[in-house]
């Protein structure tokens, strides 16, 4: 199937880390955008961290009137205007609201060490969440996606500290925890780090529905979904490119590139492969032309 919109996480999906270059992935884009395809990169990171900012170099003005992306986790809308980098819409807090969220993350830090000795750091740099990794000692290096056997380590790691619920029991803490707070949190997880704010992927990709597919005519049958961190870490507890199967994003396609092993949702299709089977799909979009 040839798609007219194409949704897709960058790290794990597109790159292999932020360190590695974006050329072969931004010259396959680049006839796609050409022809009209609208391409949008849904992720967590802000765009300082996409092609170290430089993303928009690869492209033409014209190329770059269909690149779309929305970040922050919900935060950030983001198109080109004249080649150059437009917020659409922000819906990052101001500092009242940002500390009402550190404090309520500093609370389950707080808790978690009390209860159960488990050391976590605390990231407040996020435009509109932070992040409390669970598993502080143990670093991703550059690759800052879920790795194979993460999920393993990281439920042996509660289980010695005495949570026996391991992360299923950690997110449910941090979300009765949450409750106590003034603003509505979500709480979101890649195994390592629990991700707690307002907003998740859902608030991106709803919006460029809402902002660019509609206006276009471009229904969301045609337009596809790809990620790497789609399938469960724990029972009921979904990976965060799973947020972007909302309600109008539901008939579209989404397909998992994951190299890991795990329950999917019922909505994706497993890939597997990693950026090569993305660069792959994006490949068949150009052929037969």
């Amino acid at each position: 199937m040839k798609y007219k919109a194409i949704f897709f996480d960058w790290d794990g999906t597109a790159v292999e880390s932020r360190k590695a270059p974006a050329d072969e992935v931004a010259g396959l884009m680049k006839p796609l955008l050409a022809k009209g395809i609208v391409m949008i990169i849904i992720s967590g990171t802000t765009y300082d961290k996409i092609a170290s900012g430089e993303l928009h170099r690869y492209f033409t003005e014209a190329e770059l009137e269909n690149l779309h992306l929305g970040l922050g986790r919900g935060a950030l809308n983001y198109s080109f205007k004249n080649g150059e980098l437009m917020l659409h819409e922000e819906t990052e807090l101001n500092i009242i609201q940002k500390l009402k969220i550190h404090e309520s993350v500093f609370k389950i830090h707080q808790y978690l060490l009390e209860n159960y000795t488990l050391n976590t750091d605390i990231v407040f740099t996020r435009p509109n969440y932070c992040k409390l990794d669970l598993m502080a000692e143990y670093s991703r290096n550059d690759r800052l996606y879920l790795q194979e056997g993460e999920v393993e380590r990281l439920e042996s790691h509660l289980k010695e500290q005495g949570i026996k619920g391991g992360l299923k029991e950690v997110t449910a803490i941090a979300e009765e925890i949450g409750k106590c707070s003034e603003i509505k949190l979500e709480v979101t997880t890649d195994a390592k780090y629990l991700e707690i704010g307002p907003t998740t992927k859902s608030d991106n990709v709803d919006y460029f529905v809402d902002h660019i597919l509609t206006p276009q005519n471009i229904g969301v049958e045609n337009a596809c979904f790809w990620g790497d961190e789609y399938s469960y870490l724990a029972d009921g507890i979904p990976g965060s490119d799973s947020y972007m199967v909302t309600e109008k994003t539901k008939k579209g396609h989404f397909f998992d590139v994951s190299k890991t092993s795990g329950v999917l949702p019922k909505e994706i299709i497993s890939m597997g492969g990693g950026t090569e089977t993305f660069r792959s799909f994006l490949k068949e979009q150009l052929s037969g032309e």
